[in-house]
């Protein structure tokens, strides 16, 4: 078995590029290889900001070969009367490269054709990763691309040499002008080569000991962290980590040195938000905060060098960041000076979105629409409801938030509390942007989650009124994320809102605005939406796609409600006999829906029951409609469909007893509406003939 070892060098790659580019790499080799039938142990892809490297071992010396019958032309065309071959069939026997002594015919369902069988395989490993690694290098996925020198030769940043190596022959193949080699470079200062690779077994030693380059993004973390730790304890502090963060750092950097700074105490009067985000955010680097949680002067960051002069690398870092705390220190200062009654007549010259008039509109809306949805879930916070909807986005034109956009929404929260607001409003302005994404927190206080939903609701909204939907491939104003946002919401919080009347609130808080697509129309669209959303939240959680079908056929405003009916239908659906029961509800549904012109009333005469099975169906059903409206209205879905153990035995004897559509219509239709009440009851909990089981 063999060892291949592909290197990539490229200048500087920007961080976020690189685990995406380390799973394609990884999954299109595995790929690749198994498709050529070369076998092959493991395929790792590793990088740093000047390298990808693909490293697999156990590689076979070559293909599997395998017998492979390859049909021509038809006999009647390949052979003469006298079997002699044609121009056609010499034809056949040149394109396999064998003499026609080997071709035979080969009897078919369509005739009979000349046949050949061959050996396929056997290249070389060699052979085939040298055409791999043109193919997969030559066609990876960058979010940016650029071109350098050739116009056709793009990748995410300039090439400057190609390794590869198998044992110890060199894999040949070319990009961008660049021919590999066993050649490598390592750190661009501490290490930075030309080194001689003689064998793909080599190469880690050399590239870690010679060229001072840690090769695996995981070891550069640990580093960092284990030395800023170290460091942060000397001074009596701990590191404020952010694993997003240090996954970035960990990729800007070959050879990591932890490194802690110091910045003046003047500076930690300033709101810890600010303070993190202009280390984190500007410079890269963490915090370090003491035993009760509050900043100490200090920070920490990761140099990609391990200096002979720690002391004016160190001072270089403190200069950068004293300038952006002198910075944030003065328009801090400048905020402290104005009122919100002045931000919000600054909002009034803010454009929100083009048509949707200035950001002072959009606040007079959530003040509106959040003092309704309070009205429904928290009256008493009406009135803080309102306030926190009008001073939602004063904070966009502070001195702050224009330097510092990341802390929108924080500053708000935190100018509230410095000007008499409440704590309920301060939080609420804080919060209003949660949850940000996949993995975010979510608002931890009531009013936060008002103005948060309100204010995503007012997006989605105007946009959709606009014509401005998502499409496949892009999303500009997050509208997935507003919506997905309102779900965890309502879930998390467990509030039976009305989704569509919700949406229509937020509809008739805009005034004079001129849509593209009408209310109704735009309305319908939404809550498709909102459904596909849902549909797509929930199926992560191993709920099949048929049941989610089921249990939201009877609609999904109340978001909440319509958690706790999929959750109880998926429970159900894990019953043993759920598909014979699931049978059962569906048979009915489906002779219903074809009765469609029919008109059915549900009402049922006992008096023409001509079976013992059509009264024990009938009574049953009745006694479950007698407890039903109650189930329905605590939402008590498994109680609802333990009904369905109850009626199942019944009405699978009515169905093996009783002719339904039988001659006499009175009967028939009597018939009928005894399934009608049936359909109707389970309506209300799913549509069993979704149920394709």
């Amino acid at each position: 078995m063999k060892y291949f070892i592909l290197e990539v060098g490229v200048e500087e790659m920007p961080a976020r590029f690189l685990a995406s580019l380390n799973q394609e790499l990884h999954q299109r080799f595995s790929t690749a290889l198994m498709e050529a039938r070369l076998d092959f142990g493991q395929v790792h892809a590793l990088s740093t900001p000047r390298r990808l490297v693909v490293e697999i071992t156990d590689v076979a010396a070559t293909q599997t070969s395998e017998e492979t019958e390859i049909l021509g032309p038809p006999a009647r065309i390949a052979l003469d009367d006298q079997g002699q071959p044609t121009k056609a069939g010499l034809g056949f026997a040149k394109s396999q490269d064998i003499n026609f002594d080997q071709v035979y015919t080969k009897k078919t369902d369509k005739g009979e054709y000349l046949a050949v069988k061959k050996m396929m395989g056997g290249r070389g490993a060699a052979e085939i990763l040298a055409q791999i690694c043109a193919e997969i290098v030559s066609t990876l996925t960058f979010p940016k691309k650029m071109h350098w020198s050739q116009k056709d030769c793009f990748f995410g940043r300039p090439v400057r040499w190609l390794l590869a190596l198998l044992d110890n022959e060199i894999v040949s193949f070319s990009f961008a002008g660049l021919h590999s080699s066993n050649k490598t470079y390592g750190h661009r200062v501490m290490g930075p080569g030309p080194f001689t690779v003689p064998e793909a077994g080599n190469y880690v030693e050399i590239i870690t000991n010679q060229g001072q380059v840690i090769l695996d993004a995981a070891r550069r973390k640990d580093i960092i962290r284990q030395e800023g730790n170290a460091l942060a304890q000397e001074v009596g502090g701990q590191v404020a980590w952010s694993e997003e963060l240090l996954d970035q750092v960990a990729n800007l950097v070959e050879s990591p040195c932890a490194i802690r700074g110091e910045f003046a105490e003047k500076f930690l009067e300033l709101p810890m938000e600010v303070l993190l985000t202009s280390m984190e955010v500007h410079q890269k680097s963490f915090g370090i905060h003491g035993p009760d949680g509050a900043l100490l002067p200090y920070f920490l960051t990761a140099a990609n060098i391990y200096s002979k002069a720690p002391d004016m690398v160190q001072k270089g870092w403190e200069r950068v960041l004293r300038a952006r705390l002198e910075d944030a220190r003065f328009f801090w200062e400048a905020d402290k000076q104005k009122t919100f009654d002045h931000w919000l007549d600054k909002l009034d010259q803010v454009t929100f979105i083009g048509p949707l008039g200035s950001m002072g509109d959009k606040t007079r809306r959530l003040e509106k629409l959040a003092v309704l949805i309070a009205q429904q879930v928290a009256p008493e916070l009406a009135a803080d409801a309102a306030k926190a909807g009008r001073l939602s986005k004063a904070d966009l034109v502070s001195e702050m938030v224009y330097e510092f956009d990341t802390l929108q929404g924080q500053m708000g929260g935190i100018y509230a509390r410095l000007q008499g607001e409440t704590e309920g409003v301060a939080q609420a302005l804080y919060e209003q942007y949660l949850p940000t994404g996949q993995d975010s927190k979510l608002p931890a206080s009531v009013l936060g989650a008002i103005l948060s939903i309100a204010d995503k609701l007012d997006n989605l909204v105007g946009c959709f009124g606009q014509g401005m939907m998502p499409t496949g491939t892009a999303d500009p104003y997050a509208l997935r994320r507003n919506a997905l946002g309102i779900c965890h919401i309502l879930l998390d919080r467990g509030w039976s809102l009305d989704l569509q009347k919700l949406l229509q609130a937020a509809q008739k808080q805009y005034v004079g605005v001129s849509w593209k697509i009408a209310e109704d129309e735009a309305l319908e669209k939404l809550m498709d939406f909102f459904g596909q959303r849902l549909k797509a939240l929930w199926s992560t959680q191993n709920i099949a796609t048929l049941v989610l079908d089921a249990a939201m056929a009877p609609g999904f405003n109340d978001i909440f409600d319509t958690w706790q009916r999929v959750s109880a239908l998926a429970e159900f659906a894990r019953a043993d006999d759920f598909a014979a029961a699931a049978l059962t509800f569906k048979r009915a549904a489906n002779i219903i829906r074809k009765q469609a012109d029919q008109s059915l009333t549900g009402k049922v005469d006992p008096a023409l029951f001509e079976h013992t099975a059509e009264q024990e169906f009938w009574n049953t059903l009745v006694q479950v409609q007698k407890i039903w409206p109650d189930l329905t209205a605590q939402g008590n879905y498994p109680q609802m469909l333990a009904q369905l153990w109850v009626l199942r035995p019944v009405v699978d004897n009515f169905f093996d007893d009783v002719m339904v559509m039988c001659d006499d219509a009175r009967v028939r239709d009597n018939r009928l509406n005894m399934l009608f009440g049936l359909t109707t009851t389970l309506s209300q909990l799913a549509d069993f003939s979704r149920l394709q089981v």
